[in-house]
């Protein structure tokens, strides 16, 4: 890497995120801040008068999230890494972004200087960067995985579950997926034998831990 400089872009649609970072890397003799953007749908023009190498791109935004942000930007914009910042890791939505768009890192938004400069100097040598608390996640959220396709789920059931947590009844979910109620019975019965759960508490509990429902929804 020498003394080249690398170029960054942060996209985040809260300023004091981006000034942050900012903050962070002030004075810093390699990385410089040239773009920063709080309207992730404006980045592909601006990315198309301004070069930089890497981009540094928040997860929850409005209109186009990281997400979306990150497969854009790679699709037009190969050569440019990303790295990704989120307040909490989410294995399912981190395994999309490398698979969609060969993102080079995600890292939590309580980091600190130190670990940020690592992340940057890692990726803009060719390398990839997750913090330790997002590879846990990684590896829970496929343990999750593997253990839904033990029990075999089918979506419909899936479905079912997050009606019943809702505190929808058999007829409420009946109407909604348009089966008959017999079905959803059927249905119940199937779910609480394939997870092991007698009652609705615990499969309540056991579809948050496997992330079958958005606890922000």
């Amino acid at each position: 890497m020498k003394n080249e400089k690398i170029y960054l872009a942060i996209v985040d649609d809260h300023q004091i995120v981006i000034d942050g970072l900012k903050s962070l890397l002030q004075d810093h003799p390699i990385f410089v801040v040239k773009i920063e953007c709080n309207q992730p749908e404006k980045m592909e023009a601006i990315l198309a008068k301004i070069k930089v190498d890497i981009l540094l791109t928040d997860i929850m935004m409005p209109l186009m999230n990281g997400a979306q942000l990150a497969k854009m930007v790679k699709t037009i914009y190969p050569e440019i890494k990303i790295l990704a910042l989120s307040m909490s890791g989410q294995g399912d939505l981190i395994t999309k972004m490398i698979d969609d768009s060969n993102i080079a890192g995600y890292v939590l938004k309580n980091l600190g200087k130190q670990e940020l400069i690592i992340a940057l100097e890692k990726i803009a040598r060719g390398g990839v960067y997750f913090s330790e608390e997002v590879l846990e996640e990684m590896i829970k959220s496929s343990e999750r995985k593997k253990i839904l396709e033990e029990v075999h789920l089918t979506i419909r059931e899936i479905e079912v579950i997050r009606l019943i947590e809702k505190e929808f009844n058999n007829k409420q979910i009946a109407d909604t997926l348009c089966i008959s109620e017999r079905t959803v019975e059927t249905h119940r019965k199937n779910i609480f034998r394939k997870t092991q759960t007698s009652g609705l508490i615990g499969l309540i509990k056991y579809a948050y831990e496997h992330k079958l429902i958005d606890i922000r929804a």
